[in-house]
């Protein structure tokens, strides 16, 4: 069910279905963003989701989704491709940029719902790509 889970949550995020992608999710869900700070609960997420919208086209293919045999952790590897298209806060300027880059997303499973989210990238390489 946990490997169901979580390749459910990456199917939603191809789809851009938020509200499924937030159904995956506990209440107090702790989201750790690449090399920022950590959010708590779906709304956090949620805002999250609406500024990755608004800057950021992106798609994630070659999921690899591993489990640990007791089903609370969980972790993925992909390569996310994107188009950078409005410029994040603290970023450089935007212009329909293309990027890509492998992603590794680690996960902690409770009650058949993601309880955290912690994501890793080369922000270093997406600066690069994106010309920043």
């Amino acid at each position: 069910m946990s490997d169901a889970l979580l390749r459910r949550y990456y199917a939603a995020f191809n789809a851009a279905d938020w509200p499924a992608m937030l159904d995956c999710l506990t209440e107090d869900v702790a989201h750790d963003i690449n090399q920022g700070g950590r959010e708590i609960g779906r709304p956090a997420f949620a805002a999250f989701l609406q500024r990755m919208e608004r800057c950021y086209r992106e798609r994630v293919a070659d999921l690899v989704v591993m489990v640990s045999a007791d089903g609370t952790r969980g972790a993925a590897e992909f390569t996310i491709h994107g188009t950078y298209l409005v410029a994040d806060e603290g970023l450089p300027p935007a212009h329909g940029q293309a990027y890509t880059l492998p992603v590794g997303a680690f996960f902690e499973l409770r009650a058949g719902r993601i309880a955290r989210v912690t994501n890793y990238y080369n922000l270093t390489d997406w600066l690069r790509q994106v010309g920043g």
